[in-house]
């Protein structure tokens, strides 16, 4: 089960490619263009942007990591639920609605009212 996180200015997500297919680009490519077709417009562009036909919600460029293990994926999941709190768009995550967090705890995985330990792993890149 993957993991999501939609922020006002960055996202996290852990996502499985298929076996045959590393290609992290082309498949970014595809989400955000099929992401940006469903909101509408509002955000500030700029000339460049507009002449490459990309919206000014996503940043040019993004980091991959292949998950090395159990503990790696359960710091990564943990990492992307607890980072509205992290920003202090919320005190507690259940309150953030754009998370799969909601997905998890309908699913009984972690309780509506977890918080990340205070030790959890920096992972950002921001």
């Amino acid at each position: 089960m993957g993991a999501v996180v939609i922020m006002p200015d960055h996202l996290h997500c852990i996502w499985q490619l298929p076996e045959d297919d590393s290609n992290f680009s082309i498949r970014w490519i595809f989400g955000k263009a099929g992401f940006s077709r469903l909101i509408k417009k509002g955000e500030v562009d700029n000339k460049s942007r507009r002449r490459k036909g990309e919206r000014g919600i996503w940043q040019r460029r993004f980091w991959e990591h292949v998950i090395r293990d159990e503990t790696d994926y359960v710091n990564h999941v943990e990492y992307i639920h607890h980072n509205p709190v992290k920003h202090g768009f919320v005190k507690r995550v259940i309150d953030w609605k754009y998370s799969s967090f909601h997905h998890w705890v309908a699913k009984d995985i972690y309780p509506s009212n977890w918080m990340a330990q205070k030790n959890i792993v920096n992972m950002s890149v921001e």
